[in-house]
């Protein structure tokens, strides 16, 4: 019923029931929005949790409900951002585990890492391509081929200009197709595009 309901029905709402039209926000796009989240952090319940925190977030904003107020893309930048945070703070905590000694480290700890790596074969690689890539260029394929976001929404999202959208979804196409080679079985962009809205 939600997904049917557009948001300048429930901004129309909100203007009268502001709880009910939060209510059908996150009915209408909790499920993407933790989809997005998961295929950042690698984690399903990290990324409910990511998206509870961006819905918070929602209700605190005081513009959420304007009428020029983009609430997709909005919502979608939130949570990328929100992600990126939780991606970094993971490093920064492998850091200091890797400074320990394997003594000190829990013995559990190498089996959840191993668990967060990709089931299939080409998926783990194309992560382990995605990642020699900047994190500019992992955001804005992702955006395009994992979300299907449109060039204008991608350029709402990221806060930049829809010609910048263009140049540097081009030029993150170009960096992943020489990170794989013209010999990898993903090479062929229709082969990493699928792999990319395959992952979760």
């Amino acid at each position: 019923m939600a997904q049917r309901i557009s948001d300048q029905d429930i901004k129309t709402l909100a203007a009268r029931q502001p709880k009910a039209a939060y209510d059908l926000v996150v009915q209408r796009y909790q499920a993407r929005l933790e989809h997005h989240a998961a295929g950042i952090v690698k984690d399903r319940q990290e990324a409910r949790d990511a998206v509870q925190e961006v819905f918070i977030k929602a209700m605190r904003e005081d513009r959420f409900f304007n009428e020029d107020f983009e609430v997709r893309a909005w919502l979608f930048r939130v949570t990328s951002n929100l992600c990126y945070n939780i991606i970094r703070d993971k490093r920064r905590r492998s850091g200091i585990l890797a400074n320990m000694g394997e003594d000190m480290v829990p013995q559990g700890k190498a089996r959840m890492v191993r668990a967060e790596v990709y089931q299939d074969e080409l998926r783990r690689e194309l992560q382990d391509c995605m990642a020699e890539l900047s994190e500019a260029h992992r955001e804005i394929l992702m955006l395009r081929y994992y979300k299907d976001l449109s060039y204008r929404e991608i350029a709402s999202t990221l806060e930049i200009q829809l010609g910048t959208v263009m140049s540097r979804l081009s030029r993150a196409r170009s960096r992943l197709g020489e990170v794989m080679g013209p010999e990898h079985p993903l090479g062929q962009e229709t082969g990493w595009v699928s792999e990319m809205r395959r992952a979760s």
